[in-house]
């Protein structure tokens, strides 16, 4: 080869290399703008509509929800320049209408739909109920701003995406447990209960049963009451402000036989604070047979290429809070210290690290 051909072909490599750095660097772009259409479209009914109907006519959604037209294009744009979506463009709309000039009028789920509607919950965790954390991500790393409440976030969006998170992948693994267990019980607690859904299941199936749910987020209660009564069970479920790391023992503590705790756990750590919460809850609620607990470790693939949906963002949120998300080695080696005993642990694929451990 000559040197003027190698010449070329080398420039022709760097500028090879460097196409691919722009649409690498695009797609991240691009990608950030659609985690926040696919958490707005999943809140204004787009997600919903799509997957009940199969297609969605974007101006008639927006006026029929009162929502701004180019706004809603706009948001919907992004889902498919991601492949959550997918225009028609036969020039029609499918009902005998005329489709917009360009085409981008009606849309159908596109490739990337099913898995997105899936995982909708762990984008609005993202970017509806921690939005104010990471968009202060300079601020919080800054350490002479790191005291007292120094972040913030949206209680009751993160209460909605959890129900969501809860019902979608952990309701599987939570029910297991819960059919395994080997006695009857009339009283139960959730902690860090936030919108009460999972009470709200559990005295829908043991109608006999009480349940008291309780949370540190005075906006997640209210919404916890509120579907409550809604559901028709707010005559055998109350609800209690207060911290779970930090219980004593209470009367109406004396008769619960079954404890729930999920997508909490982690702030149970560190170590040291977590043995002392377990050994509150132990002594707090004497007569509990079962402690079923379930949460998401902490992968070991932080930094080290591709990771699953939401570890990377769960795992840099909690450092930004400051919150230590344990292993599931960690996690098993503090039950001896703290008065209980591992009987049994469901895994889930998804959130990955995610499990429910049966505790006696």
């Amino acid at each position: 080869m000559s040197a003027a051909a190698h010449g070329a072909e080398s420039r022709a490599d760097t500028e090879g290399a460097e196409r691919q750095q722009a649409a690498d660097v695009a797609h991240i772009f691009n990608s950030a703008v659609a985690a926040w259409s696919i958490a707005a479209a999943w809140e204004v009914g787009v997600l919903d509509e799509l997957r009940e109907k199969g297609r969605l006519d974007a101006p008639e959604f927006a006026e029929r929800h009162d929502l701004n037209r180019p706004s809603t294009e706009a948001m919907i744009a992004a889902l498919a320049a991601v492949g959550v979506v997918q225009y028609e463009r036969n020039g029609n709309d499918g009902n005998g209408g005329t489709a917009d000039s360009d085409g981008r009028r009606t849309v159908r789920p596109g490739l990337a739909f099913d898995e997105t509607y899936r995982t909708k919950a762990l984008f609005h965790w993202l970017c509806r109920g921690s939005a104010e954390l990471f968009t202060a991500m300079p601020d919080v790393m800054r350490n002479g701003n790191r005291t007292g409440r120094f972040y913030r976030r949206d209680a009751e969006a993160i209460s909605r995406a959890c129900a969501d998170i809860d019902a979608e992948f952990f309701k599987p693994a939570f029910w297991a447990a819960m059919d395994a267990l080997d006695f009857d019980f009339s009283l139960v607690v959730d902690l860090g209960c936030g919108g009460g859904s999972r009470l709200t299941q559990i005295l829908r199936r043991h109608p006999e049963t009480r349940g008291l749910g309780i949370d540190i987020a005075p906006a997640a209660l209210d919404l916890a009451r509120s579907d409550a009564a809604e559901a028709g069970v707010g005559d055998r479920l109350s609800f209690m402000h207060g911290d779970v790391r930090a219980l004593t023992p209470r009367l109406e503590f004396a008769d619960v036989e079954l404890l729930t705790c999920f997508m909490m756990g982690h702030d149970f750590w560190p170590r040291e604070n977590c043995v002392a919460s377990l050994r509150q809850l132990r002594a707090a609620f004497p007569r509990a047979r079962r402690f079923l607990l379930g949460d998401t470790a902490r992968t070991s693939g932080s930094g080290r290429g591709a990771m699953p949906v939401f570890s990377l963002g769960y795992e840099v949120g909690h450092a930004l809070m400051g919150a230590y998300i344990p292993s599931l080695d960690e996690w098993r080696s503090v039950f001896p210290e703290a008065g209980w005993e591992l009987r049994r642990t469901h895994f889930l694929d998804t959130p990955a690290g995610s499990f429910v451990f049966e505790l006696a």
